[in-house]
């Protein structure tokens, strides 16, 4: 998304998520020169179907946005399969 970023990431029981995602955006505010707001939200998955909610939204959003007409055709999608 042009204005935000959705990503479902599992993280290491040795590196706490705030501590993570902290770093994450100051390397890539570094790099990239982007502005972050303060702010960020989470949320905890706790079964597959959750999982698949919540990665069908992330998929389908520049769709909703209308940025394109089809998910597969959003340029900035990745994803590993669990």
């Amino acid at each position: 998304m042009p204005d935000h970023v959705h990503a479902m990431i599992q993280f290491s029981e040795n590196l706490p998520m705030i501590r993570a995602v902290r770093a994450w955006k100051s390397w890539t505010a570094k790099h990239y020169g982007i502005t972050w707001q303060s702010q960020w939200f989470e949320h905890h998955l706790r079964d597959t179907e959750s999982w698949r909610e919540k990665s069908a939204y992330i998929r389908n959003n520049p769709v909703r946005a209308g940025l394109v007409e089809d998910a597969k055709d959003w340029t900035w999608f990745y994803a590993r399969e669990r």
